[in-house]
């Protein structure tokens, strides 16, 4: 048995045992329960803080976890980072009362900056050569200028909404995140193995989330042309239809590509199109 370390709450831990559960593994959840096992897979889920996380794996009192790449750093524990997850993205970044005059981060030198985050905090600023006084808070960031504690505030950012509630405009990121995937650096060879199983799982479900599958009927006439558009993972499947002259074709379209080859297929010919998500794509 592997066991994962998530965040008890929030964001991060409704993404992270949702893609537990798109991976077809099984378990009973309870917001009284700090831990749960699997019904059918090798898996115990332990319930953390998220800055809590990165030392459990470390420490290897749980084997892998699903934490904020920006905790990880923060925290600066061995943990390996195994995959980045492609879910709960945000930036940290600095920002100052809205009518503050900033030009440049040079702009910051000597001022006070309030942040749960002071090391990578501190790393940024080093690399821009800039000395400012920083103020470690665990929480309410934002009201740390309209109380006179700071000048500017390094926090978690998404869509910038609570920066302006309450006065703030953000004007320099500091660090990308995302929802990582880390490990115990000396996993046993059994736990690796079930790592492996829950990876390819983990790969089969993402590879769909950026996928769709598409249903065309084409004149035969239209369907090199057709062809050449759709590639699929290998090559589009055709298949004739009860109407002679048409054939169907089936394929599968990367949803970052997909609006721009649907309207090359319908100018190719191509009609009666359906689009149906993928549950599961495995290569």
């Amino acid at each position: 048995m592997i066991r994962l370390a998530i965040q008890k709450s929030g964001r991060l831990s409704e993404d992270s045992l949702n893609l537990i559960r798109e991976c077809g593994i099984s378990f009973v959840n309870s917001s009284l329960k700090l831990k749960t096992e699997a019904t059918n897979f090798p898996l115990e889920i332990l319930f953390l803080r998220d800055d809590d996380i990165p030392g459990y794996v470390a420490d290897g009192v749980a084997d892998i976890g699903i934490v904020g790449e920006n905790v990880l750093v923060e925290e600066g524990k061995q943990a390996l980072q195994v995959k980045k997850l492609g879910f709960s993205q945000c930036r940290l970044s600095i920002a100052v009362p809205k009518n503050a005059e900033f030009d440049h981060i040079s702009g910051l030198e000597g001022k006070n900056i309030a942040t749960s985050y002071p090391n990578l905090l501190q790393s940024y600023l080093s690399g821009e050569g800039v000395k400012a006084h920083i103020h470690t808070i665990s929480g309410s960031v934002e009201i740390a200028p309209s109380i006179g504690l700071a000048d500017a505030i390094c926090d978690i950012v998404s869509s910038g909404s609570t920066l302006i509630s309450n006065g703030l405009r953000e004007v320099q990121t500091v660090f990308h995140s995302e929802a990582v995937l880390i490990a115990h650096q000396d996993l046993t060879n059994e736990k690796r193995a079930i790592l492996n199983q829950l990876l390819f799982r983990i790969d089969a479900v993402r590879k769909a989330q950026k996928a769709k599958y598409i249903l065309l009927n084409a004149p035969n006439e239209a369907i090199p042309r057709i062809k050449s558009l759709l590639p699929g993972m290998k090559a589009p499947s055709i298949l004739p239809l009860a109407e002679e002259g048409w054939s169907s074709v089936h394929s599968v379209v990367n949803e970052d590509d997909f609006w721009e080859i649907i309207e090359k297929l319908r100018e190719a010919g191509a009609q009666g199109i359906l689009v149906v998500p993928i549950e599961k794509m495995i290569l």
